[in-house]
């Protein structure tokens, strides 16, 4: 065996080990991804899909509910027009929910409300099912996770079949009664309708960002080539560009009506000449339209509610943004700390406390709370630690402007080294028992800091004014200063 020979073996026994080695690697981080995660894929997703149509059910009943206050007025009015407009109110609308299922479940390639995370995750699914990249008892429990997947795509296209249809009704709507004097009941109407849009945008937002484990499956799986063909192919953006570059694959016949590359390509030189010439008069056009298109789109963005299309339009009233969110989205956890300078019956102390909010809308906040006295005594160097009482709270912030928020609250606190304790008053006259218990009536300011931080999302700096201080036994401190974090 020459030396040539030698090399040329020695090089395919190197390619064959490096290709060994990465497709083992590949194996073995697949084979790492927990076993938990595809029994429970199915569930996460058929849990997601259900907490959309009840949300969604519950947001198209007000919306009937109101045509149906809609009705009763305009009834009082013009009898005939309020039943040619109208009709049996809930006989449509569960007609609605069902053809818009109907046509849900009808589509089998391209969906109505487009999910890139399920998109890539149902494609993922579908490799693995027709690989050995993993074991036999994991390849088995795919197709549930992939009907979970379906199944929510179901419920996002029922969802926006039915947010299109609210829409053409809103409109339809307005244009007969834009002179009947129901605007009221007009209003309110389109408000439920702008609501249920929200809802099925909140529901993509949040479909939008994949969790850990999916973001490891999808990682994994974009270094083998042979997934990315496949993706190519058989995702619903793959489809519709239909780019596959398989070479056992054929191109896809072009679109009728688009021009192809070649003929392009062939009417760009033939007007600026060369191939270089082109690419610079070309490379300048398109930095020019894309400034000019980030401007449009600044503007647009900025009349548009959050998370909004440009089918939708600007809402006639306030939106309240924490209505199409969920009760536990609307808590509020936050801990404090306020530190009370000693008196002669109390020493120095440390109130810590804890809270929980409900975000009525985006500008109120209302909740309750408890704290705990710690005593650290009256002189520092004799620093001594004890309990000294709890207390429970309540409280309504307000938002005032920007960053700024009025507060109150009412708070009652209980002290056990005070309770059976007799004060004897200086200008004589009959001692007092103490029962142990004060009250506070707050009422003050507070600023809203954001916060860079993982475990807290921001601060609160209140300053209070208690005006029921100056009727306790023993007095207490009139004006408080909190420092509040929530999680």
């Amino acid at each position: 065996m020459n030396l040539i020979q030698k090399l040329l073996l020695f090089t395919v026994m190197f390619s064959y080990t490096s290709l060994y080695s990465q497709d083992s690697s590949l194996q073995q981080d697949l084979l790492s991804l927990p076993t938990k995660y595809f029994n429970k894929l199915q569930d996460k997703y058929e849990s997601l899909g259900e907490s959309l149509d009840k949300r969604a059910a519950k947001m198209l009943n007000k919306a009937r509910k109101s045509e149906e206050r809609l009705f009763k007025q305009l009834w009082k009015k013009d009898s005939a027009k309020a039943k040619e407009l109208f009709g049996d109110v809930r006989t449509r609308y569960a007609q609605l929910q069902s053809q818009a299922k109907d046509r849900a479940a009808k589509l089998t390639v391209f969906s109505k409300l487009y999910s890139g995370r399920i998109d890539s995750l149902t494609t993922s699914l579908k490799f693995l099912e027709g690989t050995d990249l993993v074991p036999a008892s994991i390849r088995e429990k795919l197709p549930k996770g992939m009907e979970g997947l379906s199944a929510l795509q179901g419920k996002l296209d029922q969802a926006e079949i039915i947010r299109k249809a609210l829409q053409e009704r809103r409109k339809e709507l307005a244009a007969a009664l834009a002179n009947s004097g129901l605007g009221k009941y007009v209003k309110d109407f389109n408000k439920q309708v702008y609501y249920y849009q929200q809802q099925v945008n909140e529901y993509k937002d949040l479909l939008k960002d994949p969790t850990k484990l999916e973001a490891k499956l999808i990682t994994v799986l974009s270094k083998i080539p042979q997934f990315k063909e496949f993706l190519t192919r058989n995702s619903q953006v793959g489809r519709l560009f239909q780019t596959s570059t398989n070479a056992n694959n054929t191109s896809s016949a072009p679109i009728v009506g688009l021009q192809s590359r070649s003929s392009t390509l062939q009417s760009l030189q033939s007007r600026f000449g060369s191939s270089s010439q082109m690419q610079q008069v070309v490379q300048q056009n398109i930095q020019s339209a894309q400034g000019r298109l980030s401007q449009i789109k600044e503007k647009v963005n900025h009349f548009l509610p959050q998370g909004g299309s440009g089918e939708e339009e600007l809402p006639e009233f306030k939106p309240n943004t924490q209505r199409t969110k969920s009760f536990w989205k609307r808590l509020e956890w936050g801990t404090n700390i306020q530190n009370v300078r000693g008196n002669g019956l109390l020493p120095s102390t440390s109130d810590l406390g804890i809270s929980l909010g409900y975000k009525l809308n985006d500008n109120s906040i209302v909740g309750i709370g408890g704290s705990y006295r710690l005593g650290l005594s009256n002189q520092l160097r004799r620093l001594k630690i004890s309990h000294q009482g709890a207390g429970i709270r309540t409280f309504l912030d307000y938002k005032v402007k920007g960053s700024f928020f009025a507060s109150g609250g009412y708070e009652i606190n209980f002290f056990p080294t005070l309770r059976g304790v007799r004060v004897e008053p200086a200008s004589g006259g009959a001692g007092i028992n103490l029962n142990g218990r004060s009250q506070s009536g707050l009422i003050g300011i507070q600023k809203v800091v954001s916060l860079n931080s993982n475990l807290f999302k921001k601060m609160k700096a209140q300053v209070l004014w208690d005006f029921l201080s100056y009727r306790q036994v023993p007095r207490t401190q009139p004006v408080l200063f909190r420092i509040n974090y929530n999680f």
